[in-house]
């Protein structure tokens, strides 16, 4: 008789694992089968199995079969022979569809939210929206006194309109006393030019052409005091940057101004008002945002998915969604984002976690923002391929994988290998092609007794 090892599912949840059966429990099944085994066969000792710690859920499945063998054991003793087989609860080999899930949980919110705030400390004078109204992007949402913000964008004209006109005064100065400058330095040089040919000619003294000369160095220093641009003068540059500091005054105080009426910045639901006519907008309550907008067209869950299940999550993944609101029916959604970075699970866990985003794709559904829903992400898919329950995988010795099948009432051993896994069946591939075929009988929770080329029983099926 071969000694098998039970199988122990992987667990694809995203929260809490099983908890394992403490071993005590193995060892007191073990001492029990061994017992009776040993009673069997005369006192004679068999070589003892090998055994793994079994899973809670393996435990839970197999459980029933164990103590069918028990008592087939002790029936076979009472009756003092070996001509009754075991019997065994078989199931038809047949091929299906099997699909791997990981099942969230995380809050459902809209695919865009902003925040409308005021810095105005001005007086709100109506509120033409509620909580629950929808608004298109630009549309009023409050009207703030706008008294200060008007007399402040009448100071900043007139502060800019003050700076041009310096500027345009300090401009036409500037031409002009270029302009005469530049007519000195013209006569005072051809003079200069004249004194010399008459300095050369001995007409003029040396007095008089450095009177000359001085003259039109002076006239020279007086032009060069002129700041010029592509050739022309222009005013200093201060009064050029006065403009720019009042303009940028003015624009500040217009958008004050324009502000005092508030406005939606996108197409949403008003999902929260924080302030009230007659209050100032920049004291709200809770010091929390006057309006909270959110776009709930289309919505979405933010979860978190364990690094040890994140590698099986990809974008496109079909996901279903389920909550209390839906009364048992589900939605269709998908995976559209996970994010390159993994942060900390929280409540001192070294586990890191990935946000990852799922867009619900129904619409008109009862889903609303602010609830929690659970998503079932579809990892992988087997289709037509061949389905067994968990519990029919029997682990050998050498750690291959088998299933026990029944031919004419005899057991055979079809080692296979694992593929897709739900939490209930799992697809099986045979090592050997041809060794699995449609309708062969298949037991479901074979015991640690079965053994390859037994002889057992068939139930009959329960209808």
């Amino acid at each position: 008789m071969k000694a098998w090892k039970p199988i122990r599912k992987k667990n694809s949840e995203a929260v809490d694992t099983e908890t394992e059966v403490e071993a005590m429990s193995d060892e007191a099944f073990d001492k029990e089968l061994q017992s009776l085994m040993e009673e069997e066969k005369g006192g004679k000792k068999k070589k003892k199995r090998i055994r793994k710690k079994w899973s809670r859920k393996r435990k839970i499945i197999t459980g029933g079969a164990a103590a069918i063998g028990v008592l087939f054991l002790a029936f076979r003793v009472l009756a003092g022979g070996n001509s009754v087989s075991m019997m065994v609860n078989t199931s038809p080999l047949k091929k299906g569809e099997v699909v791997e899930m990981l099942s969230v949980s995380g809050p459902v919110q809209g695919t865009d939210s902003v925040e409308v705030v005021s810095n105005l400390h001005a007086e709100i004078l109506e509120l033409p929206v509620k909580e629950g109204d929808r608004v298109e992007k630009g549309q009023l949402l409050a009207t703030l006194d706008d008294k200060d913000a008007k007399k402040e964008v009448d100071i900043a004209q007139n502060d800019y309109d003050l700076a041009v006109s310096t500027y345009n005064d300090k401009q036409l100065e500037a031409e002009n006393g270029y302009a005469k400058a530049k007519q000195d330095y013209d006569t005072a040089k051809a003079n200069y030019d004249r004194t010399l040919t008459l300095f050369q000619g001995g007409s003029a003294s040396q007095v008089e052409l450095e009177t000359a000369s001085n003259t039109m160095n002076d006239a020279q220093r007086e032009m060069s005091t002129y700041t010029l641009k592509d050739g022309r003068p222009v005013a200093n540059e201060s009064y050029s940057l006065q403009i720019e500091k009042a303009a940028f005054e003015l624009e500040q105080k217009n958008e004050a101004l324009s502000n005092t009426k508030v406005t939606s910045p996108i197409t949403g639901t008003v999902v929260r008002v924080n302030c009230k006519v007659g209050r100032f907008a920049d004291k709200t309550d809770d010091d929390k945002p006057m309006f909270i907008i959110n776009n709930l067209d289309v919505l979405e869950m933010k979860i978190n998915v364990s690094e040890y299940s994140i590698g099986k999550v990809a974008i496109g993944q079909p996901v279903d969604i389920s909550a209390d609101i839906l009364n048992g029916e589900t939605v269709k959604g998908e995976v559209t984002a996970i994010s390159p970075t993994g942060e900390e699970k929280g409540n001192g866990s070294t586990e890191r976690v990935i946000p990852t985003t799922i867009r619900i794709i129904d619409q008109n559904t009862r889903l609303i923002a602010g609830i929690t829903a659970k998503a079932k992400i579809e990892l992988q898919k087997a289709e037509n391929a061949w389905v067994v329950p968990i519990s029919s995988l029997i682990q050998q010795p050498d750690d291959s994988m088998a299933i026990a099948v029944v031919e004419q009432n005899t057991v055979k051993f079809i080692k296979v290998k694992t593929g897709v896994e739900s939490d209930i069946q799992v697809e099986i591939i045979p090592e050997e092609e041809g060794t699995l075929t449609e309708g062969m009988q298949v037991i479901e929770t074979p015991s640690g007794m079965i053994a390859d080329g037994m002889t057992v029983t068939v139930a009959p099926s329960v209808q």
